[in-house]
């Protein structure tokens, strides 16, 4: 075996104090190695001391926590509370990091704050090493349902078929096809619907007892398939529709394909459903001013031929619009900073590898909704939907924990 291999693995609870106390005073000299002298050592950071705790320190550590953290977090370390963390085989640095945080009122929560406020800081670093000595907790076996945004979608879609065609092409005039526009808009549409801005009491009755993620898993589904022209009749002249259709460019593309997510695309939409979108702007009955401006001096003759028109471009997929990733490929990106399986190998991260789900599943939206202070996790958070965090939730709290540190030991 090379001597001056660069690392080394350590597995199970922690090492033997002496062994531990010598690899870090190894990673402290080798930080400060400059030619060919050793400079002093500076003072180890507070966190760090956690790890070269002695069997004394780990004693004290859970003489305090079966008295002051047991009662929620569980003596051996393992919450049966809903919310409440494992703090079994979890990180001993990243413990005390946090204990720290709610003394100073970095963390806000009223309860954590009042249990740790009297602890000095031996006091902290003796608990954090307690826990994190401990056996991490089992895997989750709780049967957590995956939330699958496309498959839901899909599912929810298939009583709209009917009037708007398979996949959203319809064949049927004066139903508008749904493909090629962008989620957001026909979210917007649906609840209009659904709160009568827009009137149509077939539409209302579809969509009046839907939630708010059924109509964005609707829309992602129909925006995730293969546009192609409505299949239905259009009377009109199309040369004239294109002459008249110059002033709608601006605000719905070239060719009726708009790059605007609050805008629809045009084209290849029914005609009949174009026309009397048009028609019912101009009389009031669709609420839009700058609509109602454009289409106030057009009579029905234009407004057919626009219709026409657009109904014979080919219609395109919204942009930025992508297919949702699993848990596993999300899970890739968290890895990066909190190990292969959530198994931080980092010591002042936290390990996520057999966490309570419902823990996990608050944490990762205070993040996004900033209750929480960082602003890594805030940027990772902030594109996950409600399905990815319960799918990322799911995956790590069924990960098996491991008590897994790796620590530098520079070459000789």
């Amino acid at each position: 075996m090379e001597k001056d291999r660069r690392s080394r693995r350590r597995t199970g609870h922690l090492a033997a104090p002496g062994i531990r106390s010598v690899l870090l005073a190894a990673c402290v000299i080798a930080a400060n190695l400059g030619g060919g002298a050793v400079a002093q050592a500076p003072k180890i950071a507070d966190e760090l001391r956690t790890l070269s705790a002695n069997s004394a320190d780990i004693a004290d550590g859970k003489r305090l926590a079966q008295s002051i953290c047991a009662p929620c977090h569980g003596a051996d370390g393992v919450s049966q509370k809903e919310g409440v963390p494992h703090l079994a085989g979890q990180r001993a640095p990243y413990l005390y990091l946090e204990l720290r945080a709610y003394q100073t009122g970095l963390r806000g929560a009223t309860p954590m704050r009042n249990t740790v406020t009297a602890l000095n800081n031996e006091a902290l670093v003796k608990v954090a090493a307690y826990f994190a000595s401990l056996d991490p907790p089992p895997s989750s076996t709780a049967n957590v349902a995956v939330a699958d945004a496309l498959k839901d979608g899909e599912a929810a879609a298939a009583s709209c078929g009917g009037c708007h065609g398979e996949a959203g092409i319809t064949k049927t005039a004066g139903f508008p096809s749904l493909v090629g526009l962008d989620p957001k808009y026909l979210v917007t549409s649906m609840k209009m619907y659904r709160s009568g801005q827009r009137k149509s009491d077939l539409m209302t009755a579809m969509v009046a007892n839907l939630a708010d993620s059924a109509l964005n898993n609707i829309a992602l589904f129909y925006a995730l398939q293969k546009p192609a022209p409505a299949q239905s009749p259009a009377a009109g002249d199309r040369a004239a529709g294109q002459a008249a259709a110059t002033p709608c460019a601006g605000c719905h593309g070239d060719t009726g394909a708009s790059g605007n997510p609050d805008i629809p695309s045009l084209a290849g939409q029914d005609a009949t459903y174009l026309a009397t979108a048009m028609l019912a702007y101009r009389q009031g009955a669709r609420t839009d001013e700058t609509m109602k401006g454009m289409v106030a001096a057009l009579d029905e003759a234009t407004i057919k031929n626009l219709s026409a028109w657009y109904a014979a471009q080919e219609p395109k997929a919204p942009v930025n619009v992508r297919k949702p990733l699993s848990a596993e490929e999300w899970a890739q990106r968290c890895d990066r900073c909190h190990g292969t399986n959530g198994n931080s190998t980092d010591p002042r991260l936290p390990a996520l590898a057999g966490q309570r789900f419902d823990y996990l599943d608050a944490v990762l939206k205070d993040y996004r909704g900033r209750m929480r202070k960082n602003p890594q996790m805030a940027a990772m958070s902030d594109v996950l939907s409600d399905g990815d965090i319960r799918n990322l939730a799911a995956y790590y709290s069924r990960q098996k924990a491991k008590a897994v540190m790796f620590i530098a030991i520079p070459s000789k």
